[in-house]
Parts: structure tokens; sequence; C-alpha cells
């Protein structure tokens, strides 16, 4: 008899197409908390990062605060509503079917299923809703008496402290990370993969792609050839061209049970 585990989900370009962050600032452009530019900074922010894996922390504070200041003095059931919405309306049309099957097999044979995403809680818990999942860790932006402050809560979450974040909750759980499973397409995201004893690179990055090759790991490609040729191509032209910094957002992590 099977013993069940957990498996642990990315969000974007893993559960769905493209970044969930994208979506959320066309939201908040459209609310007026954030103009066009902002919106621009936002998927070029999103291109680089993803594409070229720069880490540079003087670019990643400016990147959270700009974003914090976005929601400063907000009220917290404002912004609730307009990620349920963007939940609704921008993300479900945007999940890998292949990748939801995936999920529904973990849930079916009983194992817990976890998103596990650098998008704020606000909108990954009602996503999470939505697929049945057991729970979250994302994002928590600090907030009081029903406002947000301006600040986060918690550490940075993004590839050691991602897996750490992993590491804390099975342990409290008491799940055997020998019989978890982790699904990502980033390269940022190995430590967190090699911590389970079934890693899976789902629409993998190249960086990924060659470590997963190159350790035996399951692959599993949703895209079209013209697909992932283009984000390959993209990745190639935009590490040659880019000279100048980048806008890097902080993330900081949240266990939020069912």
């Amino acid at each position: 008899m099977r013993i069940p585990g957990a498996a642990f989900f990315d969000l974007d370009n893993t559960v769905m197409r493209g970044a969930s962050m994208y979506h959320v600032a066309q939201g908040l452009v459209e609310a007026r908390w954030a103009t066009r530019e902002d919106l621009a900074r936002a998927a070029w922010w999103q291109l680089y990062f993803r594409l070229v894996g720069v880490e540079d922390p003087e670019h990643m504070a400016q990147a959270r605060e700009k974003a914090l200041a976005l929601i400063a003095g907000r009220k917290v059931s404002e912004l609730q509503a307009l990620c349920e919405e963007t939940v609704d309306e921008r993300l479900l049309p945007r999940l890998w079917p292949l990748t939801t099957a995936m999920i529904a097999e973990h849930l079916a044979a009983g194992d817990e299923v976890w998103l596990i995403t650098a998008s704020p809680v606000e909108l990954a818990q009602p996503l999470a809703d939505r697929l049945g999942l057991t729970g979250v860790v994302a994002t928590e932006p600090e907030q009081v008496d029903g406002y947000y402050t301006g600040r986060l809560k918690g550490n940075l979450l993004h590839g050691q402290a991602k897996a750490g974040a992993i590491l804390a909750m099975v342990e409290a759980r008491g799940i055997d990370l020998e019989r978890c499973s982790a699904y990502s397409d980033s390269h940022n995201d190995i430590p967190m993969l090699t911590l389970v004893g079934d890693p899976c690179a789902v629409n993998p990055d190249t960086r990924l792609l060659a470590h997963a090759l190159d350790r035996g790991w399951r692959i599993r490609d949703f895209r079209t050839g013209r697909r992932a040729a283009r984000a390959v191509v993209a990745g190639v032209a935009l590490t040659a061209v880019l000279g100048a910094g980048s806008v890097l957002g902080g993330v900081v992590s949240r266990r939020i049970r069912r």
C-alpha cells in the first residue's frame, strides 16, 4: 500500500503560464493603484529575473520597497478582493491542464499538496482554495487593524530560503522528504527540488533543464515546440544585451494552513 507524502508546486510557469504578479499589476493599474510604468517595470523584472537569474540584494530591496509603497495604507479587504478577481479572471484560464492533472493525482493518492510561491498570500490562497490544495507558502504583507503597513513579515523566500521553509514545514508535520515530490520551472528552485525524493522539472528554463538531465530527474514540458524555442531564444538574447541592472523583487514566506 502506498504511503501518502507531499507535493510542492511552484506557481509561475509551473502551475500557470506566465507570471502571476504581472496579472496582479494589471489589476492594480485598472484600480488606479499603480501606473502603466509600474506595469512595464514589473514585466521587465519578471523577464530579466526568470531568464537571467541575477540576484542583487540592493535591487531586491528597492523593488520590495516600491511594491509595498503601492499598498501602504490600503485596506486589506481591497487587495483581497482584487486578488480574488485576478485569480478567477486571469489566472484560472492560464493554468496548465497537465499540471493540474498531476495535482489531482497527488490529491487522489492522499498526498498533501502545497503551493510554493513568491506571490502574495492574498493571491496564492484563493488559487489554492480553487484547486483544493492543502495550503500555501507565500508572501505576507504586514497588516495592522485591517490596513497594510508597507512592510513585510518573515524572511526572504528565494532559492535556499524556500527550501528552508519547506524543511520547517515537513518537520512540523512529520513528513518524510523521500516520499515527497517537487515541481518547478526555474533553476532558482534547484534547492527545493534537491530536497525531495521525486524532483520534477516542469517547462524548465535552460539551466534547470541541464541540471535535471545531468541528475536524471523527471522532466515534463507542456509548451509547444515553438513556445519552448522562443523562451530559449529570449533568454540568450536578453543575456547578451543586458548591461544595466534591473528591478529585483523581494519576497517573504508564511505557511498558511487550511
